[in-house]
C-alpha cells in the first residue's frame, strides 16, 4: 500500500506540480488511496444496496434522519460563516485571488475547506438512507455523479489550491446546503410536511449557484492572477455539467409534473360532465390522492 501511495503521489506531482505544503499530513489528504477507496465503496453500495433491499421491508430511519440533517445543517452554517468572515479578513479579490496573499486568513479558509471536503464523505449517507428506505427513484444519475465526483475533486483542490479563488463555490454551496438539509430534516417529521413549500426553490438556488460560480471563475480567466488557470477551466467545465444535469432534473421533476397535474384536472372535469362512469373514475382518483397524502 505504501509503495502504491508513493507511485500515485509521484505521478500527481509530475502532472500537477508540487502540492501545497500547508496541508501536509492532514487527515485523508496525504494519499489519494483512501478517497479513491471510499468512492469505490460508495459506488458498490449504490449498485448492490438496492439488490440487497429488494425483498426486505424499508427502514423508517425517521429519528436518525432528523439528527443527520440537523447535523449537516449546522455544519453547513458553520462553514458558510467561517468562509465569509475569512474572505473579509483576508481582503479577498472577487475577480481573482491567489493562494498565498491572504496571510492568516488563508489558513482559516484552508481549515474550513478541509471540513467542506470531509463533508462530502459524510454526504454519502444521503444515498445510503435512500437505499435503506427503498426510495430508489431518488438515486438518479445526477445524484450519484454529484456525490461520487465531489469528494474526489475536493481532494485535489485541498492538495493544490486549498484557498484563494477556490472559496467561492464552496461558500455558495454551504449556504444552499443550509436550506437543503434543514428542508430534509423537517420533512422527516410528518407533521411538518404540509408546511414545506420551498423544495422547488432550492433547486432553482442550486442552478443560480452554478451560474454565479461560472461567472466568478471566468473572472479569474479574464483578469488572471497567480491562481493556476487549469483549475479555473476545470471548474467551469464541471459547473456546466451540473447545470445540464440539474436543468434536466428540474424539467423532469417540476415542469412535467405540473403539466401532468393540469391534464389530470382537465380529464377530471370532463369525467364529471360525462356522467356516472367517469364520475366513479374521478372518485377513485380522489381516494388514491388521499392515500398518497397519508403516506
Amino acid at each position: 500500500m505504501e509503495l502504491m501511495d508513493k507511485t500515485i503521489n509521484s505521478y500527481f506531482d509530475v502532472w500537477l506540480g508540487p502540492r501545497d505544503p500547508r496541508v501536509k499530513g492532514w487527515l485523508l489528504l496525504e494519499n489519494y488511496t483512501p478517497t479513491f477507496i471510499f468512492s469505490v465503496l460508495y459506488l458498490l453500495i449504490v449498485w448492490l444496496g438496492p439488490k440487497y433491499m429488494r425483498n426486505k421491508q424499508p427502514f423508517s430511519c425517521r429519528g436518525v434522519l432528523v439528527i443527520y440533517n440537523l447535523g449537516l445543517t449546522l455544519l453547513s452554517l458553520y462553514m458558510f460563516y467561517e468562509l465569509v468572515t475569512g474572505v473579509l479578513e483576508g481582503g479577498y479579490n472577487f475577480f481573482c485571488q491567489d493562494t498565498h496573499s491572504g496571510g492568516e486568513a488563508d489558513m482559516k479558509i484552508i481549515r474550513v475547506l478541509w471540513w467542506y471536503y470531509f463533508s462530502k464523505l459524510i454526504e454519502f449517507m444521503d444515498t445510503f438512507f435512500f437505499i435503506l428506505r427503498k426510495n430508489n427513484h431518488q438515486i438518479t444519475v445526477l445524484h450519484v455523479y454529484h456525490h461520487a465526483t465531489m469528494l474526489n475533486i475536493w481532494w485535489f483542490v485541498m492538495n493544490w489550491v486549498p484557498c484563494g479563488h477556490s472559496y467561492f463555490g464552496a461558500t455558495l454551496n454551504s449556504f444552499i446546503h443550509v436550506l437543503m438539509y434543514s428542508y430534509y430534516g423537517l420533512s422527516a417529521v410528518p407533521a411538518m410536511r404540509p408546511y414545506l413549500w420551498w423544495k422547488k426553490y432550492i433547486t432553482q438556488g442550486q442552478l443560480i449557484q452554478f451560474v454565479l460560480t461560472i461567472f466568478q471563475t471566468s473572472c479569474g480567466v479574464v483578469w488572471p492572477c497567480a491562481f493556476p488557470q487549469g483549475w479555473l477551466y476545470f471548474q467551469i467545465s464541471y459547473m456546466i455539467s451540473l447545470i445540464i444535469l440539474f436543468t434536466n432534473f428540474y424539467i423532469q421533476t417540476y415542469n412535467k409534473k405540473a403539466s401532468s397535474r393540469r391534464k389530470e384536472y382537465q380529464n377530471g372535469s370532463t369525467a364529471i360532465a360525462n356522467g356516472y362512469t367517469n364520475s366513479f373514475s374521478s372518485l377513485e382518483n380522489n381516494v388514491k390522492q388521499r392515500k398518497q397524502r397519508k403516506d
